[in-house]
């Protein structure tokens, strides 16, 4: 709704009169925690709240009872294109009374509480505050990381995905609002239903920092944009749907193709400007939308909620980023009662799916236990050699199903319902100390060894020897030190590789004499 801005600025700001919905048992819970959490002195506070627990809600909801209290309060947007649409929900629940920290915005004011971008706020002074609420806050941008380190105005972060590095010395609480699970069983979200359609092969691909380079997943996933499309065709059902592509070369030609077939398409990246942006929006969040297709990279991963999408194409293969997935994903979860919305169909063309299985399962029917424990989610690495073929829940026939279905709750109590090669998951230690995860985390490890300490040409050797005297086993043929990821060697692995380079030294000194 549009406020005249004569009405705002002429009178005394009033908080008493204010019309949020009732509030949900877990968001009267969240909003205790936090207040428990103060008392217990936690000046900086994370609320990790998947999709559809209404994270702009309870941030207003908390600004709200500040401004109640005489207090002053600023609402942190991690993108500009987020101001107005933060605006527009504090006049929805009666916080009329507000300002927007941006350049030639109508609502400049001096109200005691003010929305704002972070890239607004590093240009300009921090408005006086003694709250202040960040949305997206696993983005860490520096303006309101160095902020809220010193200020005196207590922080809470808001995030379905607090993964990122570095946020528990940010942070010194962690409130789980609720789960996806129990958003599930309400009714504010919807199931997500799996179809594993052709898959990017990414055997081999170029990778960076353990993460499949944006020029490897382009080239790859060029190969399968007709599949893209003929599978969306053949199972999409015409639903609207958000697909995500590795690069913007990528969403263009998936596009491209989409339009091809007759199906209206649009691209929506960091590169389309703002007006189009708008205008593209505007027509998407129609029920009868002309687009059916909206395709992106990352710009629609995060804080883009359109309820009836019900179709979610993954084209965007990944080894790391959990947390994206998740983003991904989360797009079309939410329940659209208005338009009879049963479930949500995501197209698995990146094999995203089965790679992160077992993590995202835990984390939709537990949430995070700490925060650090979803810094590390985001640092593992899930290698296709390891991956598992999809596989029915026994009880109810739900897929994909790991340890607990996601549809019925059935859980595997002893051993994995997926077949792995023996020995392949093990540990490798030595002695107490655990080098790596499995053989093939010691070979990525003595790769990324062997190629910073030996000759192009004798890398494979080295990395070879140093995995049979570790293991006592040769390693498979095809595994290569060209083709290994860059993982870092642990600690214990450096320390046996130097280990044996001193037996070996003090071997053949022995060998040849003192002049050896």
């Amino acid at each position: 709704m549009m406020i005249e801005a004569p009405y705002l600025f002429d009178i005394e700001p009033d908080y008493s009169q204010l019309s949020f919905p009732p509030e949900r048992g877990f968001q009267t819970a969240a909003q205790d925690a936090l207040h428990e959490g103060w008392l217990a002195g936690h000046k900086n506070q994370m609320v990790m709240a998947p999709t559809g627990a209404g994270k702009t809600y309870l941030g207003l909801k908390m600004i709200a009872r500040a401004l109640q209290n005489g207090k002053r309060a600023v609402f942190v947007c991690d993108r500009t294109t987020l101001i107005n649409q933060t605006s527009e929900a504090a006049d929805a629940f009666g916080l009329i009374h507000h300002g927007v920290i941006q350049s030639d915005h109508w609502r400049q004011n001096d109200m005691p509480f003010q929305i704002a971008s972070a890239q607004t706020l590093a240009r300009r002074q921090w408005p006086k505050a003694s709250l202040v609420v960040i949305d997206e806050a696993h983005t860490q941008l520096s303006t309101w990381v160095e902020h809220i380190k010193t200020c005196s105005a207590r922080a809470v972060g808001l995030s379905a995905t607090p993964f990122s590095k570095g946020l528990g010395g940010l942070f010194s609480n962690l409130i789980n609002a609720t789960t996806m699970h129990d958003l599930t069983a309400l009714g504010t979200l919807v199931p997500m239903r799996v179809l594993s359609c052709t898959k990017t092969d990414m055997h081999g691909a170029e990778t960076k920092g353990g993460e499949w380079t944006e020029r490897a997943a382009t080239e790859r996933g060029m190969e399968i944009v007709g599949d893209v499309v003929t599978e969306w065709i053949k199972y999409g059902e015409n639903r609207k749907t958000i697909v995500f592509g590795s690069s913007i070369k990528h969403c263009e030609e998936i596009c491209r193709q989409y339009n091809e077939f007759g199906i209206m398409a649009a691209i929506f990246t960091s590169e389309t400007p703002a007006a189009e942006r708008l205008a593209l929006l505007n027509e998407y969040r129609k029920p009868d939308s002309a687009i059916r297709v909206l395709i992106s990279v990352e710009a629609l991963a995060k804080g883009f909620d359109v309820p009836d999408v019900s179709c979610v194409v993954d084209c965007r293969p990944l080894r790391k980023s959990l947390s994206t997935a998740i983003q991904m994903w989360g797009r079309g979860l939410r329940s659209s009662p208005a338009t009879g919305k049963a479930d949500c169909l995501l197209l698995d063309h990146s094999g995203n799916i089965i790679r992160f299985l077992d993590d995202y399962t835990k984390i939709y029917f537990n949430g995070l236990g700490a925060l650090d424990a979803g810094e590390k989610l985001d640092k593992q690495i899930r290698r296709d050699d390891e991956e598992k073929e999809i596989v029915a829940c026994p009880s109810c026939g739900y897929k994909p199903f790991g340890r607990r279905c996601m549809a019925c709750g059935f859980q595997v109590q002893s051993q994995s319902m997926v077949e792995v090669q023996p020995g392949e998951m093990v540990e490798v230690m030595i002695g107490k100390k655990k080098l790596a995860d499995d053989k093939r985390h010691l070979w990525d490890q003595l790769s990324n060894y062997a190629r910073e300490h030996s000759h192009p040409d004798k890398q494979q050797g080295r990395a070879w020897h140093l995995f049979k005297a570790i293991t006592g086993t040769e390693p498979p043929r095809d595994w290569r030190v060209a083709t290994a990821p860059d993982t870092p060697v642990t600690r214990n692995t450096l320390g046996k590789i130097k280990q044996m380079d001193i037996a070996f030294r003090a071997a053949r000194g022995k060998k040849g004499g003192p002049n050896a």
